[in-house]
């Protein structure tokens, strides 16, 4: 008997029951699928893409009535240059075309890099009142230093239903062009009872790197 069988069938007890001894991380590490009554956890990584200068990256497959909730997580995204916003809008076409009409409201914290004026605001000029524009996930200008970057996520609900509009909540923080250190809350519907089927990401202008994970919740 070889040393890798004897170490394995000394961790066998006699009514056959393996020991937790008898596991490890590489035990599964080839294993592509788990009998459906293993434990996940709540979160479902449906997809990742990767921006290199690109202008946009768009979700356009997994959106549908699997999960009551989606969630975008953006990791370091990077603008190409100074001064501009992340973005989004919807699709209820598959990602023809990207105009649903949504209202939305946003509010901010922010403090220097310095430790100098502190502040808290409500962000007017940020907020779409029926509106096909692209919702600002960022309200300030955001900094296009090698070193700065935007984080952040986002829930959109339901957005499968025929029934009701299409609620969504954002959380991000960057630091922007001022050296602030900028928190933003933004929340908001698509005003739709049509599927929503697509979504697509952008800066108010020119290009961008970073990566966007979409997560469905069970």
């Amino acid at each position: 008997m070889g040393s890798i069988t004897r170490s394995f069938a000394n961790n066998i007890t006699t009514s056959g029951v393996l020991l937790p001894a008898s596991l490890n991380n590489n035990s599964i590490a080839n294993v592509t699928a788990y009998n459906a009554s293993v434990a996940t956890g709540n979160m479902v990584l449906i997809s990742s893409q990767t921006a290199s200068n690109s202008a946009s990256i768009s979700f356009t497959t997994g959106i549908d009535s699997t999960y009551k909730e989606y969630q975008f997580w953006f990791i370091d995204i990077h603008p190409r240059a100074d001064g501009y916003e992340f973005q989004f809008n919807l699709s209820t076409d598959s990602g023809s075309n990207y105009n649903v009409t949504k209202t939305t409201t946003c509010f901010r914290s922010a403090f220097r890099e310095n430790g100098t004026d502190p502040s808290l605001l409500y962000n007017t000029d940020s907020d779409l009142a029926q509106s096909t524009n692209p919702v600002f996930l960022s309200t300030n200008s955001i900094a296009g230093d090698a070193d700065m970057s935007f984080v952040g996520s986002m829930s959109l609900f339901n957005p499968a239903s025929t029934t009701y509009v299409k609620h969504f909540i954002i959380n991000t923080a960057t630091m922007n062009v001022n050296d602030y250190a900028v928190n933003h809350f933004i929340a908001g519907y698509g005003n739709t009872t049509s599927a929503i089927n697509a979504i697509q990401f952008s800066m108010t202008s020119g290009n961008f790197d970073g990566t966007i994970l979409m997560y469905g919740i069970k």
